[in-house]
């Protein structure tokens, strides 16, 4: 029998989800920061709450992509020892877990959490042991992708390939490329791509977030992403959004984040509703949940208030992400499955 539901927080927030993209180093827990900065002696700009949120969340509606990055050099402060990297990812598990989602791609920078002297090595498996431990406590499952840099030497992302190659199958999903996007074409970075293209390692890139449709290009055409961060720039060139649908390449969709930054100037001109109508594989994403202030059910509440979705499009959207995950086909076909025979029980009100 059908259940009649209202799309309210509360059932949001307890519906299965993925986010597949979720910065550990942008989604840090406040009060996290002020004690692993008293423990391991980092000065921040503020030992008060209230004001240190200031200079690590977005508390206007837009700035540039640059400072919004530039917020990164707080949280990246306190993050240089495997133990620090542990705890913010076992936390993050634990507060995934708390927004209803049953799995979660954690994407960071190894080459970032190196200035204390902890080998990239080392800090790959400090989060693993985090997310391991998180899974056991909390029942999340999860998978790390490792990020290139495009403002970092192309040299340096086919060292972080590497790694990504040597940490397949152990934890390791995915390899992305982010960063601000003007004057650092992806292009440059395809010698890595090509490592991990030649290694069966899936793709992720940021792509038309803060530069246009030919960034997207590139990232498919130049490094073969299999999936596109962002993509709000893509509605410039039709054919190649016919070929990112026909494709069915997924879209990250961080909508919250897309604001904060100024890639899009309000939530009405957001193109996340033109692509769903337009049938494009788009997923709902946090990005940061700490920069941006926001957690996955925020996402779609901003989705639903803005662009009237009902119960139909949240099972699609959902189902989306969950095709989309970096994780085995017969693993992934597993959970949809389960997922759908929950989703289809409920009707809207």
């Amino acid at each position: 029998m059908n259940e009649k539901v209202k799309l309210t927080r509360e059932f949001i927030k307890s519906l299965p989800k993925t986010d597949l993209h979720c910065h550990l180093d942008g989604s840090i827990r406040l009060e996290t920061i002020l004690e692993l900065a008293e423990k391991d002696n980092i000065k921040l700009p503020s030992k008060e709450p209230k004001k240190l949120k200031k200079f690590v969340s977005v508390m206007d509606d837009t700035i540039t992509l640059e400072k919004y990055i530039n917020m990164f050099d707080v949280t990246l402060s306190v993050l240089q020892t495997p133990e620090s990297l542990e705890r913010v990812s076992y936390e993050l598990i634990e507060d995934a877990h708390k927004d209803g989602i049953i799995y979660i791609e954690v994407r960071y920078s190894p080459i970032l959490h190196t200035n204390r002297g902890m080998s990239s090595m080392e800090s790959v498996d400090a989060v693993l042991r985090g997310l391991r431990r998180g899974e056991r406590d909390f029942g999340v499952k999860s998978g790390v992708i490792v990020c290139g840099i495009r403002s970092i030497s192309p040299k340096v992302s086919y060292i972080l390939a590497e790694l990504a190659v040597a940490y397949k199958n152990k934890g390791v999903v995915g390899f992305d490329l982010a960063g601000a996007e003007d004057n650092f074409p992806a292009k440059h970075h395809k010698e890595a791509f090509y490592l991990i293209r030649n290694n069966n390692i899936n793709t992720t890139i940021h792509a038309g977030e803060d530069y246009g449709s030919e960034s997207v290009h590139q990232a498919i055409h130049y490094c073969g992403a299999n999936r596109i961060g962002h993509g709000v720039n893509l509605k410039q060139d039709g054919d190649l959004l016919n070929f990112v649908n026909d494709h069915r390449i997924p879209l990250e969709m961080c909508m919250t984040s897309n604001i904060h930054t100024g890639s899009v100037d309000k939530i009405e001109n957001h193109p996340f509703k033109f692509y769903y109508d337009f049938g494009l594989r788009v997923t709902l994403n946090t990005d940061n949940t700490l920069i941006s202030n926001t957690t996955l059910t925020d996402e779609y509440m901003l989705a639903i208030d803005h662009f009237n979705l009902n119960i139909m499009d949240i099972k699609e959207i959902i189902i989306n992400s969950f095709k989309s995950a970096f994780m085995p086909h017969r693993e992934r076909t597993l959970i949809i499955r389960k997922i759908a025979e929950q989703l289809d029980t409920y009707v809207s009100v």
